[in-house]
């Protein structure tokens, strides 16, 4: 059985580390497991950054997402750096509405708005 697993591609843009998730469907516990241990990999490499995580491509995902992305949120947070999240698609963008992870996260409409908008004064 050929594995379906999503890959994620980084690049680092403007300060911050983007990962774009390319898969179409985030369903799967390995493959979350994948995408969880591939972001805790980057946060280890490059602590207290500015992470971007970019769900352009995704149209599915299970609530297992909802959990890595709270883990990933912990993480950045003990690490002192910032997490924003883009180009989440309308009816997913809507799970977070209703679970209120909207107001947890700091969602932008894409990677340029991500990178560019709210660098901290300081």
């Amino acid at each position: 059985m050929e594995s379906k697993e999503p890959k994620i591609s980084v690049e680092h843009l403007e300060g911050a580390v983007v990962v774009t998730i390319l898969g179409e469907r985030l369903l799967e516990d390995a493959d979350i497991r994948s995408v969880q241990e591939s972001m805790m990999g980057i946060l280890q490499q490059a602590p207290r950054s500015k992470l971007v995580i970019d769900f352009k491509n995704i149209r599915f995902l299970s609530s297992a997402v909802l959990g890595l992305l709270i883990r990933v949120s912990k993480k950045v947070s003990e690490q002192g750096g910032g997490l924003r999240l883009c180009g989440i698609n309308p009816k997913i963008l809507e799970i977070f509405r209703i679970t209120r992870l909207d107001k947890i996260f700091d969602i932008r409409p894409d990677v340029k708005s991500a990178v560019d908008n709210g660098g901290q004064a300081g």
